[in-house]
């Protein structure tokens, strides 16, 4: 389905033109009639599928032609600083056309920052995109103006309740009109977040795409290895696998610290994005990394969930993440739009049983690419736990000699 054919308003079409959209996903051709119905919205897709034009097209044309002058409009609230930076870049460029106001409100920043977040939700703006402590900051402080709000949209609701959000999330919803359009989406459904969606959806619309499943495109491999060999195994990868852009997952900041540190002393260009960081140094190494300058960058699941960067064509999962469907968000940050990607894990002796719980959750095993020789003999790849999936690939590398039960 093409874009012209849902009946946008001419200014926000220049927009989506100017983005070079033509077609809509999956996820969008579901999702953006009932929106422009006016319906409540429950929705489950997987990452990188158009989720977030989904919501901000929809949202942009009823504005356009139902917007209340000196009120916020819409309210988006995200998990984190990084994804409300990008979904306010994301909404800059589809609505560049229109007459329609935004801002980001997220911590971390400096005092001036802080100012201008108060004066736009004193004086009113159309669509606001908020991490919630943050806004609970400046609903402390009495002056938000939410009486007129038409639009509210949970983006990444399962991570915020993960992240501990629950009390705020409920306080900001406290402080809204009760009459309102409510979409809510969640990478996955636990029946934490369907509670949560019936205390604060009206008879919605529920859509499913593709839950806990990455993009078939995303090209798989799994590396059997002791713990030591880990490093020299990447240095490998990044020297032998053309790539454009590569993201390294580490489960812990200090893990992330250390690897750029040995990476750097091997002569990489690589860079480090983790919660240590201050804002101004995320977004510096965020946009080098966007331009193309920084080719490799290291980072914790920080980045996992919500950034959205078309030229990432190679993850590694430098650990295995201690949650299976933080597997399928971190892979998910490369193969974005029409473009392929690979995916490489490297998975230790002792990380084996996490990694077959992931096989379990996509419903196949993955592939298990050789490890090179001159590293020396690996480990067999015997979890306690195997998946039992049909028609998976089950030609295993093996090197060394099996484990002693």
């Amino acid at each position: 389905m093409r874009f012209t054919e849902f009946g946008f308003h001419p200014d926000l079409l220049e927009g989506i033109e100017a983005s070079n959209y033509e077609n809509a996903t999956p996820v969008q051709e579901q999702v953006i009639p009932p929106i422009l119905a006016g319906k409540d919205i429950i929705a489950s897709a997987q990452t990188g599928t158009g989720k977030t034009a989904a919501f901000l097209l929809p949202l942009i044309n009823r504005l356009l032609t139902h917007r209340i002058d000196g009120q916020v409009g819409a309210l988006v609230i995200v998990p984190t600083r990084e994804l409300a930076i990008q979904i306010a870049q994301h909404l800059e460029g589809l609505s560049y056309f229109t007459n329609l106001s935004s801002i980001a409100v997220y911590g971390g920043n400096d005092g001036s920052n802080f100012v201008a977040e108060k004066k736009a939700l004193q004086t009113g703006t159309d669509i606001v995109i908020c991490t919630p402590g943050r806004m609970i900051a400046h609903l402390n402080m009495g002056y938000v103006q939410f009486k007129q709000l038409q639009y509210l949209v949970l983006d990444e609701a399962d991570r915020m309740l993960d992240m501990g959000f629950q009390d705020d999330i409920n306080k900001i919803i406290g402080a809204l009109p009760a009459k309102r359009q409510t979409l809510l989406f969640s990478a996955t459904m636990p029946e934490k977040i369907r509670q949560l969606a019936r205390k604060i959806l009206a008879n919605p619309v529920e859509i499913n795409i593709a839950i806990s499943k990455p993009p078939e495109k995303i090209v798989q491999k799994a590396f059997v290895v002791y713990e030591p060999q880990k490093l020299p195994l990447l240095k490998h990868i990044l020297t032998n696998v053309p790539f454009k852009s590569a993201l390294i997952f580490c489960s812990r900041k200090q893990s992330v610290k250390l690897l750029v540190r040995d990476m750097e002393r091997a002569k990489f260009k690589i860079a480090e994005i983790h919660s240590d960081l201050e804002q101004a140094q995320r977004e510096d190494v965020l946009n080098g990394f966007t331009s193309g300058r920084i080719p490799i960058l290291a980072a914790t699941d920080i980045l996992s969930r919500g950034i959205d960067i078309d030229t990432i064509d190679l993850v590694i999962n430098y650990d295995v993440p201690r949650d299976a469907e933080d597997y399928v968000h971190r892979i998910g940050r490369t193969a974005r739009a029409e473009a392929d990607g690979m995916a490489f894990t490297l998975v230790s002796e002792v990380e084996q049983n996490k990694f077959a719980v992931i096989e379990k959750l996509i419903g196949k095993e993955v592939e298990k690419a050789t490890v090179p020789e001159e590293l020396g003999k690996t480990p067999e790849y015997q979890p306690r736990f195997r998946s039992k999936s049909k028609g998976g690939n089950r030609r295993y590398h093996h090197q060394g000699k099996p484990r002693r039960k």
